[in-house]
């Protein structure tokens, strides 16, 4: 991979950074080295295969000083993630930093510990509690924790205990309302498009270096082993709920809307210590991640972190979250919180201000500018969320793609537009021409919309890709936010070595498991072709033997239709009828299992014309996890 030098304009730029921003304050140090125990040595972990899933120490580069390439106050960010181990926060809660994306919290019980948030992988988080145990003693797990349905606080769940254990009933999985819905439809409903811009997002190709990935601002990286789930067995859902959980006493807040759709905060009174999930963390986190997904809403979300300062803020002597490193002191972790707070509901409310201005979302974040206490505040940095595309997506929550402008009513999409613009603009050697001009004057946003248009219109121009991809390295090198060097680098990356793909699995055969009828069928029928079952119809009935009911599916005008029969409906006979179970469903219709197998183990019947089904079957097709970014299909 050849990558081009910073240029004056960036050197210049990260030079004034490093001495305007006050990187004498070193609160943040102090606090994410307090309570250190042990490190994980070496700070690599693999899988059964050998295979490395996470490896902390080739990061070690970011010991040295900041270089040009990099923004200095993202360095200072990477260089504070990076620490890793074993923490104790306050006697009898102990942290694993540094090990995945994500923390894992380990509250001391009775009789064992009680784990919260088991982060991405199997592997990483058994060898979390593998340091915890030889450190802190053997202690069973007597409690699981899910602060919310995003993967980087569930998916290691088989690390620290076993399906076997939870139908045993040794210990409670417990979750917020709603957990398991949100957390298998967002991996399998849109999980194909999420994973492939996630490579972008977290920069899966980049070597790792100061031309390289560096961080992702809310931590290092994804961790890339075995993703698991183990169904909740306890839900959460009010305010003011409570559990004993192996002697230790909790007490909850749900927040959903905020971070996740289904999340929740806890304090935990006999240690008086607060857990706020992901909704409070250091950085600005994303209202709209760029990786995809439904804009959070920042107003719910700022009233929240105000509920959470009324009920736990003044009775807590620390609050931690599962990322990044805890806040000690009622008084400094008050005023934490409320910054946090003021941060989301400045960019909301000061957003719709603008709109109803007549201001559009990508005018409102060039003229927005935070408080001084707020941009004061290393927490309140862009490292993972930014004002910019955080501003863009309340505007998008509100106002939708449209900005009222009827020229961007109907524009041509991006290939056909691409080859326009170039031809307007006198020819792709003109364009090039005059790009070259103002990359030398280091206007690197212009550069990067006029040359792209020059690479849709012709992805085999190599002239324009080199000037491309040179030019988003000039803008990675230059981002405080971690996920925007990513996504900058990544792009120069596949323009100048080709598209990569999607590195990670988005689905597990433990999250398939959890699927529910509903969310299978959901599932099967984004897979239809639409246009070429215009014509088609079918209707089967799907008899569900552990769950006493039965499911129509019918297939007409492109689309498939499916819902629960009620008995006595007057429903048209079905061409086929499956008698089965949900197990069954999901390895016949997305496990791959062979359906004549099933048949001859009993495990499946069908009773009707069977052929309608298989016909069915012909008219889906596969989503493509390596479709192209930065170049047209």
């Amino acid at each position: 991979m050849s990558t081009t030098e910073p240029s004056q304009f960036i050197i210049e730029q990260n030079k004034r950074l490093g001495a305007d921003l006050p990187f004498g304050d070193t609160t943040d140090q102090q606090d994410a080295d307090r309570g250190f125990i042990a490190a994980l040595e070496p700070g690599v972990v693999k899988d059964a295969d050998g295979n490395v899933v996470w490896d902390n120490d080739s990061y070690s580069f970011l010991h040295g000083a900041c270089p040009s390439s990099v923004n200095p106050s993202l360095w200072r960010q990477a260089g504070l993630n990076i620490r890793q181990g074993l923490y104790e926060v306050t006697p009898g809660i102990y942290q694993i930093r540094g090990l995945d994306l994500s923390n894992m919290t380990l509250i001391e019980g009775d009789t064992g510990v009680i784990v919260i948030d088991p982060l991405i992988s199997a592997e990483t988080a058994k060898a979390g509690l593998d340091l915890y145990r030889a450190h802190r003693g053997d202690k069973p797990v007597t409690g699981l924790i899910y602060t919310h349905s995003h993967v980087d606080h569930f998916g290691g769940a088989d690390g620290v205990t076993t399906q076997e254990d939870v139908d045993a009933g040794r210990l409670p999985v417990i979750a917020p309302a709603g957990f398991l819905e949100h957390a298998v439809a967002e991996n399998v409903y849109a999980g194909t498009a999420m994973a492939r811009r996630a490579a972008y997002m977290y920069g899966a190709a980049l070597p790792r270096g100061p031309k390289g990935q560096v961080g992702a601002g809310l931590g290092q990286t994804t961790s890339t082993g075995t993703v698991t789930l183990i169904a909740p067995t306890h839900d959460i859902t009010e305010t003011g709920q409570e559990m004993t959980v192996d002697g230790v006493r909790i007490v909850f807040q749900i927040t959903p809307g905020t971070e996740a759709p289904s999340e929740m905060n806890f304090y935990f009174p006999g240690h008086r210590a607060l857990c706020m999930a992901e909704n409070a963390t250091h950085t600005l986190h994303n209202l709209l991640t760029l990786r995809g997904a439904l804009v959070r809403d920042p107003h719910v979300w700022s009233q929240y972190l105000t509920e959470s300062i009324n009920l736990f803020g003044y009775e807590s002597d620390v609050v931690f979250a599962s990322h990044h490193w805890p806040t000690w002191d009622t008084e400094r972790l008050v005023e934490y919180l409320a910054l946090q707070r003021d941060l989301y509901a400045y960019l909301h409310d000061q957003t719709l201000r603008r709109l109803n201005q007549g201001y559009v979302g990508s005018e409102i974040a060039e003229a927005i500018e935070l408080p001084p206490a707020i941009a004061a505040s290393w927490h309140a940095h862009g490292y993972y969320g930014s004002v910019s595309h955080n501003v863009k997506a309340i505007y998008q929550r509100y106002m939708g793609w449209f900005d009222g402008n009827p020229a961007h009513l109907w524009e041509h999409p991006p290939v056909e537009s691409a080859t326009r613009h170039v031809e307007f603009m006198g020819g792709a050697d003109e364009v090039l021409r005059k790009a070259r001009a103002a990359y030398d004057a280091g206007d690197y946003r212009w550069v990067a919309q006029v040359v792209n248009y020059v690479v849709f219109a012709d992805p085999a121009d190599t002239a324009a890709k080199s000037l491309l991809a040179d030019t988003y390295e000039q803008l990675g090198y230059g981002a405080e936010n971690g996920t925007w060097r990513n996504f900058f680098l990544m792009g120069a990356y596949e323009l100048r070595n080709g598209n990569i793909g999607t590195p990670t699995q988005t689905t597990s055969p433990s999250m398939m498991a959890a699927l529910t009828i509903d969310q299978v069928f959901d599932a099967l029928s984004l897979r239809l072709d639409g246009p070429k079952s215009w014509h088609e119809k079918a209707i089967s009935d799907w008899v569900f033997t552990d769950e006493k009911r039965t499911h129509r599916l019918e297939l007409r005008n492109g689309v498939l239709i499916h819902f629960d029969r009620r008995e006595g409906d007057k429903l048209p006979p079905a061409d086929v009828t499956f008698t089965l179970t949900r197990a069954t469903l999901i390895g016949v219709l997305l496990g791959g299992q062979d359906i004549s197998s099933a048949v001859k183990s009993g495990a499946l019947t069908i009773d009707g014309d069977a052929q309608s089904f298989v016909k069915l079957t012909a008219l889906f097709d596969e989503p493509d996890p390596d479709f192209a970014i930065v170049t047209p299909e």
